[in-house]
């Protein structure tokens, strides 16, 4: 489903156009854009080269949030024929709202420096500053990913329309500099051996992000323990200015990593257009399981059906020498539980 989305407003703050797709065959025309702020529409201009891969940014961003809400009441879905993808669901400043632009300002960091470090581009590439001395057995070799290139990407572009005085835009800030950090926190030496057989005499090494489900697992440990936030209004030289303190003072207040909030979420378990809920009947549900996927939380008490479901599998698989494997087809029958 999200391959039809690369031409949306994401929230009315990343404008991301179906030119991206073609961006290898002919020049793009930033200014056919729709909805590109003037500091969106100048950085477009000045890093065409990289836009494609802010699209590709979003996209992951946008399935990794489907993969990680996959069992929940709210399963991150995406709205036919709208320009804001998730529908009203971001209007409101929930912690549905703080994991979308975590995720998607990640996706962006992570696609264009894994871009960068491939030669995809000629305006960057290799991280040849922030390397330190090799450690013992290994030396620094390979493509170091420039991860603060990629998150100065993300940083101008997903967070050019947040700029007003308002406590949304002060939210949606930073969610998105939390994204882009979850990365920072989680680059790794990444190494390869050499020597006779593989000995590993001499390694080089290379840092390197980590796969992107390693950054959704972990924005989703942060979506799950996100800090309530209340709204204060005071006055400054340049007027009425909100800013967002912490509701509860006697828990640990927000790092730069944590996300944020200050509105309840609705329980999305009826269809609501005003607040873009689907609802969750016909979902699929796990009846074994005691957790928001299981079948009394995600059917929110209606109760459940279950149907029978025969599928084709692969069977009884034999490795030949050599050397292929050759499988019978077996029909086997599953319960399938859906909600009511």
């Amino acid at each position: 489903m999200v391959e039809r989305y690369l031409d949306f407003i994401f929230n009315k703050s990343l404008a991301i156009g179906h030119q991206y797709s073609s961006l290898g065959t002919q020049p793009i025309l930033c200014g056919s854009i729709p909805g590109l702020v003037p500091k969106q529409l100048r950085f477009c201009r000045n890093y065409v080269e990289i836009m494609p891969s802010v699209a590709e940014g979003v996209k992951i961003g946008i399935q990794e949030c489907q993969h990680q809400f996959r069992g929940r009441r709210w399963n991150c879905t995406t709205v036919n024929d709208s320009l804001a993808i998730f529908g009203p669901v971001l209007d409101k400043a929930t912690r549905e709202s703080a994991f979308v632009h975590a995720i998607a300002s990640a996706g962006v960091a992570f696609a264009v420096t894994r871009s960068c470090a491939e030669g995809s581009a000629t305006i960057c590439g290799c991280d040849t500053r922030h390397k330190g001395p090799p450690g013992e057995g290994w030396k620094w070799g390979g493509c170091s990913e420039d991860v603060e290139f990629g998150s100065m990407v993300s940083r101008e572009f997903a967070d050019a329309r947040e700029n007003r005085p308002d406590a949304r835009s002060a939210m949606n800030r930073h969610n998105n500099e939390a994204g882009r950090t979850s990365i920072i926190e989680l680059m790794h030496l990444k190494c390869k051996c050499h020597g006779l057989s593989g000995s590993c005499e001499v390694k080089t090494c290379w840092w390197s992000q980590p796969d992107f489900r390693v950054i959704g697992d972990y924005l989703k440990d942060k979506y799950d323990s996100a800090s309530e936030m209340v709204v204060e209004k005071h006055r400054e030289s340049r007027g009425w200015v909100e800013t967002l303190r912490p509701k509860y003072n006697f828990f640990k207040a927000p790092t730069e990593k944590d996300l944020v909030y200050y509105e309840n979420s609705p329980n999305f378990c009826e269809p609501n257009p005003e607040t873009g809920s689907f609802g969750t009947r016909d979902r699929i549900c796990n009846v074994t399981s005691h957790g928001i996927d299981g079948c009394d939380l995600l059917c929110c008490g209606r109760g459940h059906n279950t149907r029978t479901e025969k599928r084709k599998e692969k069977c009884h698989c034999i490795f030949h020498w050599c050397c292929y494997v050759r499988c019978q087809e077996c029909i086997r029958v599953y319960d399938v539980h859906t909600c009511k």
